[in-house]
């Protein structure tokens, strides 16, 4: 296949320069090439010079990037930075009041006056009643925050409680209002809730969830106090900290972030270790810098493009990866949901993503570093189905296309029960484009018993035949968009990780595109792909490490040893 990526280290230019001169001395030199080792020592320094030089030269040929060199991507990602993923870098919620009530918190309410759980029955659709012993699904809400103490609650089937039927409580609403609205107030997991119009909630003697409460009530009042059970607090996205923080506080925690996170010295630091790309995830509402949609914040348009100026100075490329669709294609926090729901198969919500596409490939689409675009990041397979993706895959193709003849086009594979081979059969486009798998030894009960000498041989005995199999298809090229240097495994040796790194580059290596790791920074250290390089836990993905050119170097220098001693 022809050659990805053309960069050329900028110190290249000096290096070449140096060697002219020194193979230009100013005394003239006999002109003949094969001076024996009886020559006079002075006779053969020159050719121990420009022997050096020649060395110096395969040096620098190797750590530059090549057409020829650089036949394939060895990237890395840069997670967290653009699309917020909490457990990247938590310290990003800290200063959120009840931050332990964020959007998609899932929660429980049990009546302190009757000791039974608030349920929505069948799920949602119908009446509310106060009778259960034990919670479920039933009984479980996802909160929608409006502030940090007004809140709606989102039923099992997606209904919200409401007080539209007079002063009973039911869950027939499809979508909130003012009806639909609550305030809360806290004292440590004891709550009381009441309207925007000031009526409290209370339970009846027969099992009823009311607004009538007749007066403010105080803790001691059980018929009115709720004790609250956070069953689930996973999501700390962008909408979580946006709509945690609000506009004003949430526009200076991320300026912050996107100014500090990601740098001018990380871009160097991937190129000076073997990095030739980055793969930059964005969101949807980059295409409505810089006032998009509430509650999400400006500023990432910027961000992107000092980006992509950094890749040309340090010599990479970029791949812009749409990690987060309006609506959520997955339903997790890196997607933007609000709370877990998976609503971007729609037809408003992939028109819009469309959209997305072209502002992307209209703004890039020249700039010398764009390498791909990829359409959007890890669709459920459980709620994206195939002939739906494939349609968006094939119009996004277009798009792409009518801005660029060049750039990579790259599908993700879906997340779940899916088989990377449905993309391969989808004839979604003829040129230049690209199927994107991950990779992770993690998220998948198999894993969890698996040690470490039984990991590295799962990635040579069934991730190897897979990205062999795939190679040899015929469509899209081959590319290990997300994996990690990290495991199930407890108490892991430095040599350990060292060796799991390994299997993994040598066999992701081997992907007809190449790679790409997932993280640049991390709170969790071995996600973190400048520290693994740092503390030498991963070792690899250089040209430096690849055997012909230690090869090269070890035969240059033992000749220059022979020719000089």
């Amino acid at each position: 296949m022809p050659a990805l990526c053309s960069f050329a280290s900028p110190s290249m230019f000096g290096m070449n320069f140096a060697m002219r001169k020194l193979a230009s001395p100013a005394s003239s030199v006999p002109a003949h090439t094969g001076c024996s080792t009886n020559c006079p020592r002075e006779m053969r320094l020159p050719h121990a010079s420009l022997l050096i030089v020649g060395v110096l030269s395969a040096f620098q040929i190797s750590h530059s990037s090549t057409d020829d060199d650089f036949s394939k991507v060895r990237a890395v990602n840069l997670g967290g930075w653009l699309v917020v993923e909490g457990w990247i870098k938590p310290s990003l919620f800290d200063g959120i009041p009840n931050r332990d009530m964020l959007d998609g918190t899932q929660v429980q309410l049990k009546s302190v006056g009757l000791q039974k759980y608030v349920s929505a029955g069948s799920g949602g659709g119908g009446s509310v009643t106060v009778n259960q012993d034990v919670a479920s699904s039933w009984e479980t809400f996802k909160l929608w925050r409006i502030s940090t103490s007004i809140f709606q609650f989102r039923c099992f089937k997606g209904q919200f409680l409401t007080a539209s039927d007079g002063d009973v409580i039911s869950a027939t609403a499809d979508s909130p209002g003012d009806l639909e609205t609550f305030y809360i107030e806290r004292n440590n997991t004891m709550l009381h809730i009441k309207l925007l119009n000031g009526s409290y909630l209370q339970v009846t003697n027969d099992s009823l969830l009311t607004s009538n409460y007749p007066s403010q009530p105080g803790w001691d009042d059980v018929m009115a106090t709720f004790e609250l059970t956070i069953v689930a607090n996973n999501l700390h996205g962008d909408y979580q900290l946006a709509n945690g923080y609000g506009s004003e506080q949430a526009k200076a925690v991320l300026t912050e972030h996107r100014k500090s996170f990601v740098t001018g010295s990380d871009f160097y630091f991937l190129s000076q270790n073997g990095i030739n790309a980055v793969r930059i995830p964005v969101g949807w509402w980059i295409a409505y810098d810089p006032d998009p949609p509430a509650p999400f914040i400006g500023g990432s348009l910027d961000a992107l493009d000092r980006a992509f100026y950094w890749a040309q100075i340090y010599g990479l490329k970029g791949i812009i990866d749409l990690h987060a669709a309006p609506g959520s294609q997955n339903g997790i926090e890196h997607s933007a949901s609000r709370d877990g729901s998976v609503d971007w198969p729609s037809e408003d919500n992939i028109e819009k993503t469309l959209d997305v596409i072209k502002f992307l490939a209209q703004r890039y689409a020249n700039n010398p570093c764009l390498l791909g675009i990829e359409l959007l990041n890890e669709p459920s397979a459980a709620a994206v189905p195939l002939d739906t993706l494939v349609s968006y895959y094939k119009t996004g193709y277009k798009i792409v296309r009518s801005y660029s003849d060049t750039a990579y086009v790259i599908f993700c594979q879906r997340i779940g029960n899916a088989d990377p081979m449905e993309l391969y059969q989808a004839d979604l486009g003829p040129t230049n484009t690209v199927v994107d798998l991950h990779y992770y030894n993690l998220f998948d009960p198999y894993f969890e018993k698996l040690n470490a000498t039984e990991n590295i041989q799962f990635i040579y005995k069934n991730r190897m035949p897979q990205v062999q199999t795939l190679n040899h298809a015929n469509g899209p090229l081959v590319f290990i968009g997300e994996w990690v240097n990290e495991w199930n495994v407890t108490d892991a040796s430095q040599i350990q990780y060292q060796l799991f790194g390994k299997a993994q580059l040598e066999v992701y290596g081997e992907a007809s595109f190449g790679w790409s790791y997932w993280t640049i920074k991390c709170n969790s250290v071995h996600w973190d792909y400048e520290w693994n390089i740092r503390n030498r836990y991963l070792i690899g993905g250089s040209p430096f490490d690849s055997p012909n050119y230690i090869l090269l170097v070890a035969g240059c220098l033992m000749y220059l040893l022979f020719i000089v001693t």
